[in-house]
């Protein structure tokens, strides 16, 4: 599965379990009721389906324009890093206000889940390119025929 379908399919399933899990855990650390915490999260889940379309595409573009691209465990590392450090810039004055906290506050509870975020989001794109195949930015180029002396160009198949 490759281009816009295989984004919507990555960010939808993303983003459903990560709200799951974003609700239980503010839940859990800020002494807040579901009620209050589960539209947080939505919020969150909306601010960062945004902004998970718009890094994994710059990524990718990055990606692509790489001698290597080969996924290694690093590189999906860095991904998943880059992404949660981020999304904090958007996430903690939200967080603030939602829970009438201070911004160290709620950079604290933002800092809880980014130490579950990012290992979430390495398991879970390890899962998806297992499942679905790695994107075409992360394949490695195929190696155009090459035409032997005195042939001429290949002949184009159908």
């Amino acid at each position: 599965m490759q281009g816009i379908k295989r984004r919507i399919v990555y960010i939808t399933a993303f983003e459903i379990i990560g709200m799951a899990i974003s609700t239980a855990w503010l839940t859990l650390l800020s002494g807040e009721s579901p009620t209050s915490t589960g539209p947080l999260a939505l919020m969150i889940t909306s601010i960062a389906v945004t902004w998970n379309l718009l890094y994994n595409m710059a990524f990718e573009y990055w990606e692509v324009r790489q001698v290597s691209r080969t996924r290694t465990v690093w590189r999906r590392i860095v991904h998943a890093i880059g992404f949660q450090i981020t999304l904090v810039v958007y996430l903690i004055p939200l967080i603030a206000w939602w829970l009438a906290i201070s911004l160290w506050q709620a950079f604290v509870l933002d800092f809880a889940l980014m130490l579950i975020i990012p290992c979430y989001s390495f398991i879970f794109n390890y899962i998806f390119d297992r499942l679905f195949d790695v994107p075409l930015s992360a394949q490695q180029p195929k190696a155009q025929p090459q035409a032997q002396p005195g042939q001429g160009a290949p002949a184009a198949s159908n």
